[in-house]
């Protein structure tokens, strides 16, 4: 586990295999994504070292409720009485209505996405404490920002933009190294690629989702997987993974390739 500050007070945890950010706001900060399991206590104290011993987030944000990233909602929500947010087509996976589908290990790529049946998937359940964003792309307390939906890797998949200085929290539309490999994330290898292969079954919307994302041209990110990057890089990047998307990204052999 460790930590990235950038400039545009967002503060970036990884927690093992997933990123979480802390996104500093003029009258206090949002927590985006929740992390795995068993991160909480991680988590908490690196808000209270970087926003003080009894600074709650405004609130939770979700880009998605996959078991990466929403690990540590039940210990932080028994700390913090605070609302998630989270797209409504995202709501049954975090209200106990609707399992996520198998991941599927046959895509290849390495350890991570052979060990995938193991990774959970069922549904979590928030009750009361989640709610749907605003359907007008606004996001509740985050002023300046606002929410674009990216799905293809889940349902209700969203990434985070900021038009002022285009920054994006990416979540898992696009990542930065390949997941599949358990080499390549131990070492945090720096690669553009399209979301975790195993846990992806709509690849036609997650290319469409890398098309809306590049279109907005954004400038930083940080993603849900692997390092941030920014400026000229990043945009090629994208251009280049949107152009190679159907030949590099969608597997050869799966359950979800049709």
């Amino acid at each position: 586990m460790n930590n990235e500050i950038n400039s545009r007070n967002i503060f970036v945890i990884r927690t093992l295999i997933a990123n979480l950010a802390f996104v500093e706001l003029d009258n206090g900060w949002v927590l985006v994504d929740a992390g795995i399991p068993f991160s909480g206590p991680y988590i908490l104290k690196a808000a209270k070292r970087k926003f003080g011993e009894h600074t709650a987030p405004l609130a939770i944000v979700l880009t998605h409720g996959h078991f990466d990233h929403v690990g540590a909602l039940d210990f932080l929500l028994s700390k913090w009485n605070v609302p998630v947010y989270a797209h409504d087509n995202e709501l049954p996976f975090l209200t106990g209505k609707k399992d996520y589908l198998p991941p599927d290990p046959t895509v290849g790529g390495g350890l991570l996405a052979a060990i995938s049946p193991l990774y959970p998937r069922r549904a979590i359940n928030l009750g009361s404490k989640v709610v749907a964003l605003p359907q007008n792309g606004e996001i509740p307390f985050m002023p300046g920002w606002r929410w674009i939906f990216t799905p293809g890797h889940t349902a209700g998949h969203v990434s985070l933009f900021r038009d002022e200085d285009r920054a994006l929290i990416a979540g898992d539309v696009f990542i930065t190294v390949k997941q599949e490999s358990a080499l390549a994330v131990l070492a945090q290898t720096l690669e553009i690629h399209g979301p975790p292969a195993y846990f992806t079954p709509d690849w036609m919307m997650a290319k469409q989702s890398v098309e809306r994302i590049t279109a907005l041209e954004p400038d930083w990110a940080v993603t849900g997987h692997g390092k941030s990057i920014g400026g000229d890089f990043l945009l090629n990047s994208l251009k280049k993974l949107l152009t190679d998307f159907e030949t590099t990204e969608i597997p050869h052999n799966g359950k979800y390739v049709h």
